[in-house]
């Protein structure tokens, strides 16, 4: 249930960050990085390859451009 429960979501982030949408990247990122810990908790799966795949969906989440508004934030923090 576990490992179904992690590659659903992780497919689901992949999708997200190919469509650009970043909000429901966002979203599904939040949700799975706390369901991969818990695997490894429960030993599901070995520690290091939780960390692993929570560092290449952050990583691939990282690759999307900030929202407009977050762009905006940037702007002004540089400016002063």
């Amino acid at each position: 249930m576990r490992r179904t429960r992690i590659k659903n979501l992780t497919k689901d982030l992949i999708t997200a960050v190919d469509a650009g949408n970043r909000e429901s990247a966002e979203k599904v990122l939040k949700e799975a990085v706390p369901v991969i810990q818990k695997a490894a908790a429960k030993k599901t799966l070995h520690p290091n390859s939780a960390a692993r795949k929570i560092s290449r969906l952050t990583r691939r989440f990282n690759t999307l451009q900030p929202v407009a508004a977050d762009r905006a934030d940037q702007t002004e923090q540089s400016d002063q």
